[in-house]
Formats: structure tokens, C-alpha cells, sequence
């Protein structure tokens, strides 16, 4: 497996306070304790403007489900998904253990789609200038991939 580690450092501190939040449709049913907030990418690799992204949702008292899309390793997507499971398994570690976040892989996908009430709130989060910033892609470049 890749080293990833140098991307993925909890001692960065940015201020998280100017998120924007858009609830795109807004579920007619009440949150359910034990219930996950879903966040499917491909994360490659984790960085900090993920780990700023899933820790809005936990910030709000919500699990966090984080799904990989599996697809075909390439020049913007250098890992496996194992390897990025395993990566943000590792980094979560905690959260795992106490039930708060779970990684799973799902297949890629080249949508998401849904019906009308579908029970589930769709939100999308808008990242402050310094996270919004942040790019996989020159992280990869300065890992040399």
C-alpha cells in the first residue's frame, strides 16, 4: 500500500466556521438516533478538506457513512479502493470503534438519483475559501503520482 500518511495529519488547523449549507430537499421525516449522514467520493486521497467536510456532519451530532466508489485505479485515482478504505479506516479509527463513522466501498456510480419523499434530508456543503483550496489532484502531484 501507498504511504499516505503525510496527507493526512489531524494537527492542520483551518477556521471551519464559514461553511455553507444548502438543503437541496428537505425530508418530511424526523431524525432518527443510530441514522448516518452518506458521503460517497472517491477520496484519493483523504484530505483535509474531507476530514472538514464529514467533521461538519459530526459537529451536528451525525454518524458518518463514507462510501468509496470503486473504480479503475488511473492518474486522478491512483489507489485502490482497499487502499482507501483502509486509509480512512485507519484514520477514523476511533470513530469505528465507537460506531460513529463506517467506510464501506459501493460500486462507481455514475449518478444519484432519487424519488419524491424519500425520507432522507439532501445537503450539500460549501467549504470556506481555504478548504475549497485544497486539491487532490496537486496532493498527488507532490507525492509524485
Amino acid at each position: 500500500m501507498k504511504d499516505l500518511k503525510i496527507l493526512i495529519g489531524k494537527n492542520i488547523i483551518y477556521n471551519m466556521e464559514n461553511w455553507d449549507k444548502i438543503v437541496h430537499v428537505q425530508s418530511s421525516l424526523e431524525p432518527r438516533a443510530g441514522q448516518y449522514a452518506m458521503f460517497v467520493g472517491r477520496w484519493q486521497p483523504l484530505h483535509k478538506g474531507h476530514q472538514e467536510l464529514f467533521k461538519q456532519a459530526m459537529d451536528e451530532g451525525k454518524n458518518v457513512l463514507i462510501c468509496i466508489r470503486d473504480g479503475q485505479p488511473n492518474a486522478k485515482n491512483p489507489f485502490t479502493a482497499e487502499e482507501v478504505l483502509d486509509n480512512i479506516t485507519n484514520f477514523y479509527s476511533e470513530e469505528v470503534k465507537e460506531g460513529k463513522v463506517k467506510v464501506m466501498v459501493i460500486p462507481d456510480i455514475c449518478s444519484v438519483e432519487f424519488g419524491r419523499g424519500v425520507g432522507y434530508d439532501i445537503i450539500e456543503r460549501i467549504p470556506p475559501t481555504e478548504i475549497g483550496e485544497i486539491s487532490a489532484t496537486k496532493i498527488r502531484q507532490e507525492m509524485g503520482l
